[in-house]
């Protein structure tokens, strides 16, 4: 059946958009139409700016007690727990995540981040004395006002919970834009929040495409931005807020590298590391897709790899049982088969995949591949793919190693495997990246600070530091005397 809206979220009302654009939904496996929805204009992005300044100018939601913020964004956590198997069919069904993985990874990984930020927020300290050279002053943490949050399709209701436990924490209202392929999913969050208590205008849920994106960002009445997605898009979006010396916290691309020791343990890694690596298909900012490996270890890694790949299930996302299902878009996929044929022509050996799956002629699909015998110089060892492609490079010491891993544009994921715990922690902390894991397969822990070096973006989300990303801080001095 398809879905047709008619109707946008905005100002804690369901409204008729300004404009007649529409948004049609594609189902990645069948190819055919899901859904169909409206595409909110500058006009709609104006009146849901609007709403969100006057909540904040206006009305009680920046001026709540800590306690009670926490209290909501508990009840939205909560109210998402309730329809967890929807949210997670509705992600399976307009962009192909794995439903497993939709279920854990996008929504139960929601419902713990938002879980988080309420705790966090019972407990920080908004308010503190410190002496000064005038006696105690104050130093207040102040919401940052209005905030545009705007989210990518590939887990789309996860990144928009960060942004929003964090921002309704810190006592900001919000504009929550969701992807052009992702947009039930923001239907499905503002029918939540229409149900919590928020005061109107506190967060508003659009969907809208590139021109109407850039209008938020640029909207006089934003204070801040948080954008996951591209680096391309971030630097764009980098150079408006510098322009108008406005916040903004970005999460962007990532090429992580998995660094396996000489004494790394091959049947615990590749276990761990095949979901690090092919999590959503391989479609995720996080995922390790480069594996370096000691030269003498190459081929045993090769063939451990290649029969763990090979066993991975493809198919329709909605069989519990899929690992890999098919990419969001035709584009998607024509962009991957371009990177795979780039990485033959540079001379990687292709040991496994390569191609489309002969059993699944409809659907964007793309066969799990895996690359042997990777220079860091190759396109694929470069550029984010996100697809299911693993390159494996060989290097010949420990310091090599490090080097190739930081040798990258990018700074966001990684991981180091081996018997000698300390030896991982020390060459952790010598990788240029936001996030570092020894013997696991996590990209990242859910209460911590998240976000990367280099191109992979500014700022932190997640933990303390997400929760300070929506506050400014403000000093009272006391009188003199």
């Amino acid at each position: 059946m398809t879905i047709t809206k008619d109707t946008l979220y905005i100002g804690g009302e369901w409204v008729r958009p300004r404009g007649s654009g529409t948004i049609d939904v594609i189902s990645p496996h069948t190819e055919e139409l899901v859904a169909t929805v409206p595409e909110a204009d500058e006009g709609d992005i104006d009146r849901a700016v609007g709403a969100a300044r006057r909540a904040f100018d206006e009305g009680p939601w920046p001026r709540t007690a800590p306690k009670d913020r926490a209290e909501v964004i508990r009840a939205i956590s909560a109210a998402i727990k309730d329809r967890a198997q929807e949210f997670a069919d509705t992600a399976t069904r307009e962009m192909g995540s794995p439903n497993g993985f939709a279920l854990m990874g996008n929504v139960y990984a929601s419902t713990l981040v938002l879980d988080g930020f309420a705790s966090l927020v019972d407990t920080f300290a908004f308010e503190e004395e410190r002496p000064g050279l005038l006696g105690m002053s104050r130093v207040v943490k102040q919401p940052v006002g209005v905030s545009a949050a705007i989210a990518p399709w590939n887990v789309p209701l996860f990144i928009i919970a960060m942004k929003l436990g964090a921002g309704l924490g810190a006592g900001s209202t919000m504009v929550v834009k969701s992807a052009p392929e992702s947009p039930l999913t923001g239907y499905l969050l503002a029918e939540v929040l229409d149900t919590v208590g928020l005061p109107p205008g506190t967060v508003s849920v659009i969907t809208a495409g590139r021109e109407a994106s850039e209008a938020l960002v640029r909207h006089p009445g934003i204070d801040k931005v948080s954008f996951t997605g591209s680096t391309a898009v971030g630097r764009r979006i980098g150079g408006i807020c510098g322009e108008q010396l406005k916040r903004c916290t970005l999460e962007l691309g990532g090429k992580s590298a998995a660094i396996m020791l000489d004494d790394a343990d091959l049947s615990r890694a590749v276990p761990e590391l095949l979901p690090a690596a092919f999590m959503n298909s391989g479609q995720a900012c996080v995922a390790q897709t480069r594996v370096l490996v000691p030269r003498d270890r190459h081929d045993e890694v090769v063939a451990a790899l290649a029969e763990a790949v090979g066993a991975i299930k493809v198919g329709d996302p909605a069989d519990p049982g899929t690992f890999v299902g098919p990419l969001v878009a035709e584009r998607q996929r024509t962009r991957v088969e371009g990177l795979i044929e780039a990485g033959v022509n540079e001379g990687a050996r292709l040991v496994l995949g390569g191609g489309r799956p002969a059993e699944l002629p409809r659907g964007w699909y793309v066969e799990p591949t895996l690359f042997a015998e990777v220079d860091n110089g190759m396109r694929i060892a470069r550029e984010e793919i996100f697809g299911p492609v693993l390159s494996v490079l060989p290097y010949d010491s420990e310091d090599e190693a490090v080097r190739i891993a930081n040798d990258s544009p990018y700074g966001l994921s990684g991981s180091v495997w081996t018997s000698d715990i300390e030896r991982g922690v020390a060459l952790g902390k010598r990788v240029r990246t936001g996030t570092f894991a020894i013997n696991s397969g996590a990209v990242i822990d859910l209460l911590n600070p998240f976000g990367g070096f280099k191109q992979s973006g500014l700022g932190r989300e997640l933990g303390r530091e997400g929760l300070e990303a929506y506050l400014e801080t403000q000093t009272i001095i006391p009188p003199a005397g």
